[in-house]
């Protein structure tokens, strides 16, 4: 059988297993092909904890796009290109600055992409500080505030503050799930003329 590659923007062992993951629950929808993933290294363009949904929707889709360049001349051809992208959005509630975590997704098949999101988890006052006003890359800080070592590469800032009821990496796939909906659920994401609106 045939395989649809699959590239995604990271080396990552939490990211990589959060798309390979998400993909065996779909992939029978996707294509019918196996998939294959592969992880590589590429710069998001935004700082190293994006403080913004919109560095962080950013920083997905430029991940995408540098995959797209990185192998377009490859072969075989990558049916999917996968920018992953985890960080901070800083929003004002109540007259309250409330920061919270997320992890965003882009998927492109070179031609279409779409974005997909976890959900959110609050910081802590502490922790916020640290990533805010002190300027600290998040890793550094949580390893820092948990008192332990390489917490990105295991459960990541979510293990540490949902006592692991939700890990990096199950955030990661959330949000693959959702940015790979419309080409695995085409029914429902057919292009508006063709729906009769």
């Amino acid at each position: 059988m045939n395989a649809v590659r699959i590239a995604v923007g990271s080396t990552r062992r939490p990211k990589l297993l959060a798309v390979e993951e998400a993909v065996r629950g779909f992939a029978g929808n996707l294509s019918g092909l196996a998939p294959e993933i592969t992880g590589y290294e590429v710069d998001s363009g935004v700082g190293h904890t994006p403080q913004s949904r919109e560095e962080l929707m950013c920083g997905a889709r430029q991940r995408a796009e540098a995959l797209s360049r990185r192998l377009q001349d490859c072969s075989p051809t990558t049916g999917f290109f996968v920018g992953l992208e985890g960080g901070l959005d800083v929003v004002m509630e109540n007259g309250i600055h409330r920061i919270f975590l997320e992890s965003w997704a882009y998927v492109s098949n070179g031609a279409r992409g779409h974005f997909g999101c976890s959900g959110s988890v609050e910081l802590p006052e502490t922790l916020a500080k640290e990533v805010l006003v002190r300027r600290m890359e998040l890793s550094a800080a949580i390893d820092r505030f948990a008192g332990e070592v390489g917490i990105r590469d295991g459960q990541g800032t979510w293990g540490v503050l949902t006592c692991n009821l939700i890990s990096r990496q199950e955030s990661f796939r959330l949000a693959v799930v959702a940015a790979f909906a419309p080409f695995y659920n085409t029914k429902m994401y057919r292009p508006a003329t063709a729906a009769g609106a």
